[in-house]
């Protein structure tokens, strides 16, 4: 039930059970649910419908106040459950190339420092890492910079930006118009934001396409390419570019296309010593160039 309380006051600060959806990383459908449900269990309307628009009812207003006391309150009692924050674990969401590239040095920085403090790395894609670090389920997530701007208590710091190439096997034609003809496109996942910039790019372009996988692992992507499954479009940093035989990279038209990665963190989390000895790990491995 905390969770619906936690939606009604994140609908009731867009009025938009969509725009809701968008920063808790549900569907509007589930949103509407949720809001349904606690409504019944509450007896009573919180927001007033008139077509696609919401707002709050008169009942909804005076259970807001209740409804933030109620969740401060929660999130207290969680703070206080895990003990001194000097030797409480550290939740970290990371993305599939962070977890793969850059995580594994960093951490090799961090254990230098913090060699007893326990790190539980949660994978996931950036929109939902960014609704587990608001929910407070992680303490800080590596990852892509959002769209729709970040939370007051929450902060971004940058760690690079992520130019995308075109990839294609060894021998294909060099020109995308005809690569894109004579071999499948493997495309970075549309549900990620990182698959979203290829395809306004494509579209952009007027860069017609044969799909023929899809997924959202631009590592395994770069394999399938070696592979000769087709050619591609992926941010081209964490991945290992140089060392995967039969790849041809392809450089891409127009203004350079790239992805911004960095970490998430909640502004309570920085109180801890061990998140900030992780974040300056993360961000040293990032500044060092090693992830190729």
């Amino acid at each position: 039930m905390i969770r619906y309380f936690r939606t009604f006051l994140i609908a009731a600060e867009t009025l938009s059970f969509s725009a809701a959806g968008s920063r808790l990383g549900l569907t509007q459908s589930a949103v509407s649910t949720q809001i349904r449900r606690l409504e019944q269990e509450l007896g009573c309307l919180l927001f007033e419908r008139t077509g696609k628009s919401v707002t709050l009812s008169v009942a909804g207003s005076k259970l807001l106040p209740d409804a933030t006391h109620l969740l401060e309150l929660f999130e207290t009692m969680k703070e206080q459950g895990k003990g001194p924050s000097d030797t409480a674990p550290i939740d970290l969401g990371a993305i599939s190339t962070v977890q793969a590239m850059l995580l594994p040095k960093a951490l090799v920085r961090f254990r230098r420092e913090q060699p007893a403090i326990h790190v539980n790395i949660v994978p996931g894609m950036s929109v939902q890492l960014l609704t587990q670090v608001d929910a407070r389920e992680l303490d800080i997530a590596v990852m892509i910079k959002p769209r729709l701007g970040i939370p007051s208590d929450l902060k971004w710091i940058t760690l690079m930006r992520e130019h995308y190439v075109g990839i294609a096997p060894v021998g294909a034609p060099r020109e995308l118009k005809a690569l894109f003809e004579a071999l499948p496109f493997i495309r970075y996942s549309r549900r990620s934001h990182g698959g979203q910039l290829v395809d306004r790019f494509l579209k952009r372009h007027g860069l017609w396409v044969k799909d023929g996988l899809e997924l959202d692992e631009p590592s395994v992507i770069l394999n399938m390419v070696s592979e000769g499954l087709g050619c591609s479009i992926i941010p081209g940093k964490l991945v290992p570019l140089a060392a995967t035989p039969g790849v041809a990279v392809l450089p891409l038209p127009g203004p350079p296309l790239f992805r911004e990665i960095g970490i998430l963190v909640r502004l309570s989390a920085l109180k801890r010593a061990s998140a900030v000895a992780l974040i300056t790990s993360l961000t040293a491995e990032a500044g060092a160039g090693t992830a190729q």
